[in-house]
Formats: structure tokens, sequence, C-alpha cells
């Protein structure tokens, strides 16, 4: 039997862990908002229509800080459209899911939700679609206090005093062909830029985080991190990271290595951002933001299956993972899966 030895030392510390390694993330994908954390319909529903249970295992979890709303949703996704009104918001074609966005949970039901869980909201704008001008109007709709457009309208729906989001994600994903509004590297370095600049005249003591590879077997990836850190490095605080591993193929051995790709995919991206900053004499040090990670192992012949029944139905059970044939039968043919209270 193989044998393992770890040595510790409490007196030899590297540095602090920042509490938001521990951090999560919630789409509007699937149904990880609609029936996930929101079901009003749902006996443990509080007043909000949120699922109560899942408040629970969530506190229990100690959860920092949650990013929302995408993922790749959010590339086509209009702020405005969650806030005011339930009454008064549109129902949107999501073109990253093919599902159609009711918008009943929004901005500031969001908010008080990760409020109930005790967690800091990470919010993440939309620069597949959109641009700086949006940028700037949802910070201003978020932070300011005040006596001016967007801030005004905020408390005209019901919250006088500022959200104060400090961490904010310039778009998603914007490397990869899926994404809705993808963009080279030099465009979106420009994008992230202007973007970072006109957010920070609005509110100074945000941190910003930019678009990294979506992956470290992308194409682009290191030329991607050059090219756009060379345009944007001054504005931001965080470059992003995101990797999913799976094993379709059953090779263990192999899957269980992927962590040194993770450690070559860190090491990578840390160079890179120490290049820029030596190349532009800066004083200014960014830090990595890993705020997508997970293993995969999902077919996607499920969702196909799915689309071709209920294409632009709301919440439709998409990439999720089914344990027992009765549950599999269930989604593909009801659309949703045996509950289990």
């Amino acid at each position: 039997m193989l044998k393992a030895k770890i040595t510790l030392d409490k007196s030899y510390q590297i540095g602090k862990i920042d509490p938001r390694l521990f951090g999560s993330f919630i789409e509007h994908l699937g149904r990880a908002v609609y029936s996930g954390i929101y079901e009003p319909t749902n006996p443990r529903a509080d007043e909000q229509g949120f699922r109560s249970d899942v408040l629970e295992l969530v506190r229990k979890l100690n959860v920092p800080v949650i990013r929302y709303p995408g993922g790749n949703f959010v590339s086509g996704f209009n702020w405005e459209d969650s806030v005011g009104p339930l009454n008064e918001r549109p129902k949107r074609l999501d073109l990253a899911w093919f599902t159609t966005e009711t918008n009943d949970v929004g901005l500031h039901e969001f908010y008080d939700w990760c409020q109930k869980a005790g967690s800091e909201l990470m919010y993440c704008i939309n620069l597949g679609t959109r641009g700086p001008e949006n940028a700037r109007d949802i910070v201003e709709y978020c932070n300011h206090s005040g006596g001016s457009k967007f801030s005004d309208m905020r408390i005209k729906n019901g919250r006088k005093d500022p959200f104060g989001i400090k961490l904010w994600c310039l778009g998603n994903e914007m490397d990869g062909p899926w994404q809705i509004g993808s963009k080279t590297a030099y465009e979106y370095g420009r994008i992230a830029n202007e973007s970072a600049k006109l957010m920070k005249w609005v509110d100074p003591s945000i941190e910003l985080v930019v678009c990294g590879s979506s992956k470290s077997d992308m194409p682009t990836f290191g030329s991607w991190e050059l090219t756009m850190l060379d345009e944007c490095y001054e504005n931001i605080d965080y470059v992003s990271l995101h990797r999913y591993y799976g094993n379709p193929t059953n090779d263990t051995p192999g899957f269980l290595a992927r962590t040194m790709d993770l450690d070559d995919f860190i090491k990578t991206v840390v160079s890179i951002c120490d290049a820029i900053k030596g190349k532009k004499r800066s004083k200014h040090k960014i830090n990595l933001s890993f705020d997508e990670w997970n293993v995969w192992y999902h077919s996607k012949d499920q969702d196909n299956e799915i689309w071709k029944r209920d294409k632009w139905g709301k919440a439709l059970p998409i990439l999720e993972d089914v344990y027992n044939f009765e549950d599999r039968i269930a989604i593909l043919t009801h659309g949703k899966a045996r509950r289990v209270s």
C-alpha cells in the first residue's frame, strides 16, 4: 500500500489565506436560480420566495462571496431588465442557454438573498453586447448615494441606501467563440480598460476582475493575457481563471493528475502578469480570481434532447447530472426530475 507523509510547521507561513478563496458562483442557468434557490410555491419558501432550506445549507457553508448573474448568461443580459416592479420586468430570450429569462429574480432580490446567506455579492457585468456606458450606469445604480439618474432609480425601486458592491467582473469568458459578443484580446482589453476607468471614476473603492483565458488549453492562452493586460493593466485588480476537468475516457490516474495542469495554469498566468508589470515599470500589482472551477462529468446529449422538446422554456433542467435511471427518464420526458424532499 502506498503511503504519503505531510510535515506541518505552524511557525513557517507562506502567506495569509484570503477568505474569498472559498467563494462560489450562481448563474441564471438551468434550475440554479428558479427552483434552486428561488421557488415561491415550495412549502419551505420564505416571504421573498427563496428556499429557506437551501439558505440554511448555504449559511452552514459560510460562503464569503458569490459571483452572479453569470457565466455565459451575462453576455446577453441587460441589468435594467432585472430591477423595478416585477410585473413590469420583460421576459427575454436567453441566447446562452436557449431558455426564457423571466427576471423574477433580479439585482435587488439576489442582493437580499446574499445578505440572508451571509455572503458578499460579486457582480458580473455584460461586456459582450454592451460596453463602458452600461458599466458606468450599473455602478452608479448600485453604489452612488443619490441625486443622479440611476441612483435615484434605485431609490425609487425601494432601496434608499447604496448596495455598496465592491467586487465586479468585467464580462465573462470573452475569449470563447461560444460567448455572446466574443472578442479578440485587443478588442476586449480596450473595452475592459475604458469600462474600468468609468466604473472607478464613479466609485474609486471598487475592485475589478478582467477576463483571462477560459481554460488553459485555449489556442490563444498566453497571448490572450499578454495582449489584453497590456491594454488595461493599470485599471484592474484581478485577472480571472476558469477551469473544468472531466474524465470522459475513464482514466482515473490521468484525471487525478490534472492538478499538475492547474499548477501550470496558475504559474503561467502569474508570470504573464509579472511580465506586463515589468514592461510597464508599474508599481501596481494584480492578483488572480479563480472564479469558475469544478469537475465536469456531463453529457450534452441529455441537454440536446431537452432543447429539442422545450427550447425557450423557463428554467430547463440543463447541465444537470443524473444519478439513477428513473431521474434520467423523468428529465427527458417531463422536464424535471423526481423531487426528493
